[in-house]
């Protein structure tokens, strides 16, 4: 079983990380990092770099593809665009975390399908045909998408559930101690204060994200 991780510059590395970390115990997988080119691709801080083992015309059928999302991701990029429905012909699950949602949409794989993205991203995931929900993980047949960041590890536990069975996704959780406990609860716009929610979609808007770091601006 090959899993493909994309990479592109500025990519969020917790979108590629979360998965590589709960989807890589899976039997018999081969998880490979790929990008237009192999090499290192440098995340979104600039300071953090994964090496894709192999270049796109490297990976042809892929079992699984995990699409990262990140504040720029290159919706117009045709290379990317051509690959993901090439491979997306024959793979067994066909997967995104956060804006990687609007990588499958400009690709066409998203159309009339129930799917999720990062909240300040939802009306441009629907622009490309989505149905879009708020839902953490969204399964719609072999599709599956995740929301922001963080629910990529979410995602990788469940996807693992339904291929190895309960007790694998779960000694998954056990050995990575995933046992989330945060000191507070402000992980989603519903929940968090108003006036943050507000800061966030002045600082972060779609056509000028991470522009601004809205915490020491």
């Amino acid at each position: 079983m090959q899993i493909a991780i994309l990479l592109f510059e500025e990519f969020t590395a917790l979108d590629a990380i979360g998965p590589f970390q709960t989807l890589g115990p899976l039997p018999g997988a081969e998880t490979v990092f790929v990008a237009e080119q192999a090499g290192p691709v440098r995340d979104d801080s600039g300071n953090l770099s994964v090496v894709a083992q192999k270049s796109l015309d490297e990976v042809t059928s892929p079992d699984i593809v995990v699409v990262p999302g990140g504040p720029h991701v290159p919706v117009d990029n045709k290379a990317i665009q051509e690959w993901l429905r090439q491979v997306d012909a024959s793979t067994t699950w066909t997967t995104s975390v956060c804006t990687g949602s609007l990588l499958l949409g400009a690709a066409g794989l998203l159309k009339g399908r129930r799917a999720t993205s990062h909240w300040l991203y939802m009306d441009q995931c629907a622009a490309y045909g989505a149905e879009t929900t708020g839902e953490r993980v969204v399964f719609d047949g072999k599709y599956v998408t995740a929301a922001g960041v963080s629910s990529g590890i979410d995602m990788g536990l469940a996807l693992a559930g339904k291929i190895a069975g309960d007790d694998h996704a779960q000694i998954v959780q056990l050995m990575t101690e995933y046992d989330p406990q945060p000191p507070y609860d402000a992980g989603s716009p519903d929940k968090a204060p108003a006036h943050l929610v507000e800061l966030m979609r002045s600082m972060m808007r779609p056509d000028s994200a991470a522009s601004q770091d809205p915490v020491s601006s």
